[in-house]
């Protein structure tokens, strides 16, 4: 079996991804001859053609198209390795934590009050992602730990402990149909226009209708004063309540779930000790 060179690897993905060898030297600190030797050996390895060359442009193969899909993978992959390993063997290392603005439902002080308390705690630094990423700083070394939604985040390759389960409210403009009522349910909003969260395939209820793609709550917010959609979100990331928007329980929607997230492969004290001071902080089990 052909191996890869994972320098050669990251020489290929950096040419494909700009599809220029000039640029792409430029951006390695390399030799353009240099990094064309590099790929031309790549192909010579695999036995396939990778790129398509003349001498005014530069196009991916399908087998290059494959290779830098996996290849990006891989890399973040060794990246990713790299960084827990030095983590691992770092007996100072602080606690990253990755928590969503406001997306804590208040816990946080009360869980970091009782990990301080431990005599083996360590310092918290606190990051912020986005809507949808923050998994993926878990999964590529970039935080430790991460709050996440259940079932909102994607879980997938992680291990999680549940701090808080939750109901979750319907967020309407005054003049909707249903902003009269003192509850809803999920047959309500069946064919109501829900936003499309970047990076999240679930809205929140059934059969809801395409609505505009977003990536935070304040965007989401401000298509719901325009009347341009409605939004289903966890009681407490609808906190604090917004000033001519409507919010009413879902009855029968399925409970989220807060939870903390960590890398199935990390059995570090670092992560265990600050679990266990999650759970005990939130009361669960």
């Amino acid at each position: 079996m052909a191996e890869l060179e994972t320098r050669e690897l990251e020489y290929f993905v950096a040419v494909a991804e700009v599809l220029h060898f000039g640029r792409a030297a430029a951006g390695l600190a390399i030799a353009q001859p240099a990094l064309s030797k590099a790929i031309r050996r790549l192909e010579s390895r695999l036995g396939v053609k990778l790129l398509e060359r003349s001498s005014r442009h530069v196009a991916l193969t399908p087998a290059g198209e494959a290779l830098v899909h996996h290849g990006r993978h891989a890399l973040n992959a060794v990246s990713a390795a790299a960084e827990k390993a030095r983590r691992a063997g770092d007996q100072q290392a602080r606690l990253r934590l990755v928590i969503k603005p406001g997306g804590d439902a208040n816990l946080l002080s009360g869980i970091l009050a009782a990990y301080a308390g431990r005599p083996d705690a360590r310092q918290v630094d606190i990051l912020f992602g986005g809507a949808t990423d923050r998994a993926d700083h878990v999964r590529d070394g970039r935080a430790d730990v991460a709050l996440l939604y259940v079932p909102f985040d994607d879980v997938t390759g992680l291990d999680h402990e549940t701090l808080m389960v939750e109901g979750r409210v319907a967020i309407l403009p005054p003049d909707h149909p249903l902003a009269s009522r003192s509850q809803v349910t999920l047959a309500d909003l069946a064919q109501e226009t829900l936003p499309r969260w970047k990076g999240v395939r679930w809205t929140g209820a059934p059969e809801a209708g395409p609505g505009p793609e977003i990536t935070n709550a304040a965007e989401a917010l401000q298509m719901i004063r325009l009347g341009r959609t409605i939004a289903v979100l966890p009681r407490s990331l609808a906190q604090p309540m917004h000033p001519g928007l409507v919010y009413r329980p879902v009855t029968d929607a399925p409970n989220s779930e807060l939870v903390l997230a960590w890398s199935r492969d990390d059995r570090r004290r670092l992560i265990a000790s600050f679990i266990t001071a999650a759970v005990d902080a939130c009361g669960t089990t």
